[in-house]
């Protein structure tokens, strides 16, 4: 498991690597919600994602035979960036899993940090299994993408930051994938804040996550969500686990739903936002209803979408 010391370790771990970032009031955003909107911008971190606070908490916790190893891991992007990155930085070899199709912009940036690229599957999940394959075929130290107590403490330090900054935020949404950001949210509200809600949310495309919690038990589904950070075909034991427990609502919202919000992210904030980024957004726009008067955080995930993507998106939208 992971708890609250776990946490605050990882925060004091990743320090001397990474920023803390903004969180930052959003008058436009808090309009459309009909409440008191904060957003937590992640995507200001090294890799534009919050994941690599994970990544790093990790790697600079190996031993030296895993890192003699060497990691491998599966992502769709982000999660591949943050375990690239935290290897270069600790002078470690990397290899990782995407699939077939996967975001170029994601896939580039990984190779650029000096990752080995291995392409494989149709989705995430076929990446995954193939990730699992070369672990054991070649002795690699395999990195589970939800499955990791140092992912969840390290990703945990964002939500942590979020209410050393503002005390006062009485609902947190966070985007749920694998489940490792919502984990880490439940693990630190929970202890710090235990009025404090915190909602998940995943596209109605790829809900395998949200029936995993919801049925209480690992449930594989379909994944047809164009969001690569909420796009898993299975739920993860671990992030399960923790947000059973803790996780106070899930909401699942279309994929309209989520090119909207991705839009209004980015006209509210000036930021670029990746879908999952805006995630949180769509969840609190279904949930307007139990907002009013509320003090409300939106943790802006990623910022990792490519021009085109970008530009098939607006004509989609606008």
């Amino acid at each position: 498991m992971c708890t609250l010391d776990d946490v605050r370790a990882a925060a004091a771990r990743i320090a001397p690597y990474l920023p803390r970032t903004p969180l930052r009031p959003s008058p436009r955003l808090s309009d459309l919600v009909g409440a008191e909107v904060w957003v937590k911008h992640e995507n200001h971190l090294p890799t534009n994602a919050f994941k690599v606070r994970g990544g790093v908490n990790l790697v600079a916790q190996l031993g030296e035979d895993e890192r003699r190893r060497g990691l491998v891991s599966a992502s769709t992007g982000n999660h591949g960036q943050s375990i690239a990155y935290a290897a270069r930085l600790f002078g470690v070899r990397a290899t990782i899993c995407v699939p077939e199709g996967a975001n170029p912009l994601k896939v580039a940036a990984i190779r650029a940090l000096g990752a080995e690229i291995v392409v494989h599957g149709v989705d995430f999940d076929e990446a995954r299994e193939h990730c699992e394959h070369l672990a054991e075929a070649h002795g690699y130290r395999y990195v589970h993408s939800g499955n990791e107590p140092h992912l969840i403490a390290g990703v945990g330090t964002a939500t942590l930051e979020l209410l050393e900054s503002e005390p006062s935020i009485e609902v947190i949404f966070v985007a749920v994938g694998g489940g490792s950001g919502a984990a880490g949210a439940c693990v630190v509200a929970k202890a710090v804040a235990p009025g404090t809600e915190v909602i998940g949310v995943q596209s109605e495309a790829a809900p395998a996550a949200f029936r995993s919690w919801s049925e209480g038990t690992i449930v594989e589904d379909r994944m047809a969500t164009a969001a690569e950070g909420l796009a898993t075909r299975v739920g993860f034991e671990l992030p399960q686990q923790i947000m059973r427990e803790r996780l106070d609502a899930f909401v699942l919202v279309s994929e309209d739903e989520l090119r909207t919000a991705t839009v209004q992210m980015i006209g509210g904030t000036a930021n670029l936002c990746e879908p999952a980024g805006a995630a949180p957004l769509a969840g609190a726009l279904r949930l307007r209803d139990r907002l009013p008067g509320r003090h409300v955080a939106l943790i802006q995930s990623g910022a990792n979408i490519s021009p085109e993507q970008l530009r098939e998106l607006l004509e989609a939208t606008l």
